[in-house]
């Protein structure tokens, strides 16, 4: 199930990028149905927050019309930057379940270099953090894709 949704996930990359944004997806699940989907446009939004984790958790909170996400997954194309990993962290969601690790690409992407499963162990209530190795390569495409675009921009 978990490769399922995470496909839809990375799907939700592309369409981020179709949009003119970062190549980041992502949705929640609860009791196996999707309740929230995001994008990461948020260069197009001028909203620095409007990461794909966090369109999908707004996206999720609005269609059952809470603040919180207990019993629900997180499934993202690229693992959590730490403010996507905070959102999740204080909306209960109980697991996040990732394709492409922070590892991969730049640390600039992250604002920098640090441990989330460090900081997860440190919570109250830690989040179960699976890294899905299996589509790793699928969504690392469409980043390396997304970076190429960059280039030709920069280039004169």
């Amino acid at each position: 199930m978990d490769e399922q949704f995470l496909k839809y996930a990375i799907e939700q990359a592309k369409k981020s990028v179709a949009q003119g944004g970062f190549p980041a997806g992502a949705i929640v699940v609860k009791n196996r149905e999707i309740i929230g989907k995001g994008v990461s446009i948020g260069n197009k939004l001028n909203d620095p927050t409007s990461h794909g984790e966090i369109a999908a958790i707004r996206s999720a909170c609005e269609s059952l019309l809470t603040t919180g996400l207990s019993g629900s997954v997180l499934y993202a194309s690229m693992q959590p930057c730490l403010m996507c990993f905070g959102a999740s962290m204080w909306n209960a969601i109980s697991k996040i379940v990732f394709a492409c690790s922070k590892s991969k690409v730049s640390a600039e992407y992250y604002g920098g270099d640090y441990d989330l499963s460090a900081i997860n162990k440190k919570l109250t209530r830690p989040i179960e953090l699976v890294h899905f190795t299996a589509l790793e390569d699928e969504s690392l495409k469409i980043v390396r894709k997304w970076e190429k675009t960059l280039s030709a921009i920069q280039k004169p």
